[in-house]
């Protein structure tokens, strides 16, 4: 049975200790060992997590049972649209439901905010686009990210309208 539960800073350690059970084997396909260092220590630190909440950043955590096996973060963008900043379910969840609960989730929320359109990034080799496919989201840009030491995020943009 699943649930969410809303993070607060006190969780910051869960939400990097589950970050790097799921980041690593997400992308270690396909991007470069060093490009995931840089973007975990610079999405992922302590401080920056910090800085996400206190910018607007509603963290949730998806149990199954008493179990955290993911998180996920969304933020209101203007205009009726949000933005899912972050999703990440542990592997072996995946395909169970799990990812599809949590959007469900945060779909009721930001209706009740006013919400139109929920966006998301995804890279643009990540399989996970299919998932959201699924869902109802459909690519309405692509964008090359520019995130320092010479990083880019190379992304498809994403929207499901919330008719």
């Amino acid at each position: 049975m699943f649930r969410i539960k809303k993070a607060t800073e006190e969780d910051i350690p869960s939400i990097r200790e589950l970050c790097f059970k799921v980041w690593p084997q997400t992308y270690a396909s396909i991007l470069s060992q060093d490009k995931i260092d840089y973007m975990l220590e610079h999405m992922y630190s302590a401080a920056s997590l910090a800085k996400q909440m206190s910018s607007g950043s509603q963290f949730i955590f998806v149990y199954d049972d008493e179990e955290p096996v993911g998180f996920a973060a969304y933020l209101p963008k203007g205009n009726g649209i949000y933005k899912l900043d972050k999703i990440y379910i542990l592997p072996s969840q995946q395909g169970k439901g799990t990812g599809r609960f949590v959007i469900d989730h945060i779909i009721n929320e930001i209706r009740e905010g006013g919400a139109n359109s929920l966006q998301l990034q995804v890279n643009r080799d990540n399989k996970a686009k299919a998932f959201y496919e699924k869902l109802g989201f459909a690519v309405i840009d692509y964008q090359d990210f520019d995130i320092g030491n010479g990083f880019f995020m190379n992304d498809y943009v994403m929207e499901k309208k919330l008719d």
